[in-house]
């Protein structure tokens, strides 16, 4: 049976490398060794080592996974794919989730709110838009209709548009309507509210006038 000798702490890190029979074996968080009492001379069967990477896996996601949390909230898929990059079991990612899940800091619901509201604060787009971008992050279909269901495009796109008519000072009526669609295509609104909503732009920044000398009453207007 392998015996332990040699546990030396990894520089740097709360790591150690774990040598058998003078040759190194494999290496294990600096807890997980405390934890299991290792020590120089200690046999160490193959069912032991197992179980001691197991838990040097699970304790590894599970605090990866807070860390990950810690800077912003994010979908269960996201977590799990970001888990198993950094090279995590997927078992231990499976574990890492459940107990997110145990904490209440994985929610895709509530990510889904989250996303959507610090979005249109942000950058405002469509509903279309917004649902796809929570699909490619992972978030159920149903859980992302959810989460817009109650955005209107037409305000969201006159937000949007608002904030732009500073970068179409002077501009004729006609590229005026062709720059702010474009925008407001790329932030994926339907034609009819982009046609609306540039109307009412040029409307409000009335006739004759470039947009920008007028941006102040429309921003006036709007709250």
């Amino acid at each position: 049976m392998p015996t332990i000798s040699a546990i030396e702490k990894q520089k740097r890190r709360k790591r150690a490398d774990v040598y058998l029979d003078g040759a190194h074996a494999f290496s294990l968080r600096l807890d997980v060794i405390a934890g299991a009492g290792l020590a120089a001379g200690d046999e160490l069967t193959e069912e032991r080592r197992r179980q001691l990477e197991w838990e040097d896996q699970r304790l590894g996601a599970i605090e990866a996974a807070l860390r990950l949390l810690a800077v912003g909230p994010r979908s269960e898929r996201d977590l799990r794919d970001r888990l198993r990059r950094r090279g995590f079991w997927r078992p231990a990612v499976d574990a890492a989730v459940a107990r997110m899940r145990e904490l209440a800091y994985l929610d895709d619901a509530a990510y889904a709110r989250f996303f959507v509201e610090a979005r249109q604060a942000a950058t405002p787009r469509s509903r279309r838009a917004l649902a796809f971008e929570l699909s490619r992050k992972g978030v159920d279909r149903e859980l992302a209709t959810e989460a817009v269901a109650e955005l209107s495009d037409a305000d969201a796109a006159y937000e949007a548009a608002r904030r732009r008519l500073r970068t179409l000072r002077g501009l004729d009526r006609e590229t005026f309507r062709r720059r702010l669609g474009t925008f407001l295509n790329s932030r994926g609104f339907a034609y009819g509210v982009a046609r609306a909503t540039i109307e009412k732009c040029w409307a409000e920044a009335g006739e004759g006038a470039s947009p920008a000398e007028n941006a102040a009453s429309v921003v006036r207007d709007s709250e």
